[in-house]
């Protein structure tokens, strides 16, 4: 039987020539280590349980060599983010089978889409029903297919439960601002303003964690300037697309990710909590259609 991996941590984090110098200070010190690409960055990761004298070492050697000052950083809760993606896909896949087999009435579908008039009046719970509705099968495969994939770079880098409730609690703003910027009548469905609340997320997240790295600004915020590269080009094609929703989305996207690429170890949790994230996603995902259908008497 193969032995279980050993779980390991992030040590430090800079360009490759500065990350294999503190790699030999770790060998040197009897510390096992590795080197790793990131996101364009070089990080040396060693055995978790051997973690604060790998930090011990590297801030001891710095010191006593008056080397500049360095950000030791940690990693989240690892996640393989795949957790996430297949609760994301079920959600979307069951409410759509349901929609097209007349399990769901037109009421529902009424009773779950967004209307500008009808939230800034108070029906909250349409900014996030509305994330679960599709009108049509292309509609539902695109957005299960880009919202997986950045869903999953999202879970790896903060964990799946967290990421997703921070996907859906993003595309609900992102639902709620359209609201209050579109005619009163304006009515909509669909996942996508959560997809890109999540390209939001993952490229400011990245960019304000690379802020202490050695490189250049344009290194450093290639992530953000890519992510509006693709809002333009995905964002804003096809006749019934909602440019606004979607810009929205990812705007309060963006500000999330800086907050949690700001915030680092203090958004670190363990597996349990990411289990809470998670349930509660899906509980204020519940409660949206819960208090929507009680509201209409269904």
């Amino acid at each position: 039987m193969d032995e279980a991996p050993i779980p390991v941590e992030e040590v430090y984090r800079s360009n490759r020539k500065d990350c294999m110098h503190y790699a030999m200070v770790l060998e040197a010190a009897g510390i096992p280590c590795q080197i790793r690409k990131k996101f364009g960055e070089f990080i040396i990761v060693a055995p978790a349980s051997l973690i604060a004298q790998a930090r011990g070492e590297i801030e001891a050697y710095a010191s006593e060599n008056r080397a500049s000052p360095l950000v030791i950083t940690t990693v989240l809760e690892p996640s393989s983010g795949w957790v996430g993606v297949f609760g994301y896909a079920i959600v979307l896949l069951l409410m759509f089978l349901l929609e097209r087999h007349g399990i769901l009435s037109e009421r529902w579908l009424d009773a779950g889409k967004t209307h500008a008039g009808l939230i800034r009046q108070g029906e909250w719970w349409r900014a996030v029903t509305a994330l679960s509705l599709h009108g049509d099968l292309v509609h539902l495969v695109a957005n299960i297919g880009a919202g997986g994939l950045i869903g999953l770079f999202a879970g790896q880098l903060l964990g799946s439960g967290f990421a997703w409730f921070s996907i859906l609690l993003a595309g609900t703003v992102g639902n709620l601002l359209n609201a209050w910027i579109r005619d009163l009548r304006h009515t909509s469905v669909g996942a996508s303003t959560s997809v890109f609340a999540a390209f939001g997320i993952v490229a400011a997240f990245v960019a304000i964690q690379r802020r202490h790295a050695r490189t250049s600004r344009f290194v450093r915020y290639a992530p953000i300037v890519g992510a509006v590269v693709l809002l333009s080009y995905l964002g804003t094609s096809g006749e019934r697309t909602d440019v606004l929703a979607h810009v929205a989305g990812f705007l309060a996207g963006l500000l999330l990710g800086a907050l949690y690429g700001m915030l680092g170890d203090r958004i670190r949790m363990r597996a349990r909590t990411q289990f809470l994230y998670g349930f509660g996603a899906v509980a204020l995902l519940g409660l949206a259609w819960l208090t929507a259908l009680t509201r209409l008497g269904i």
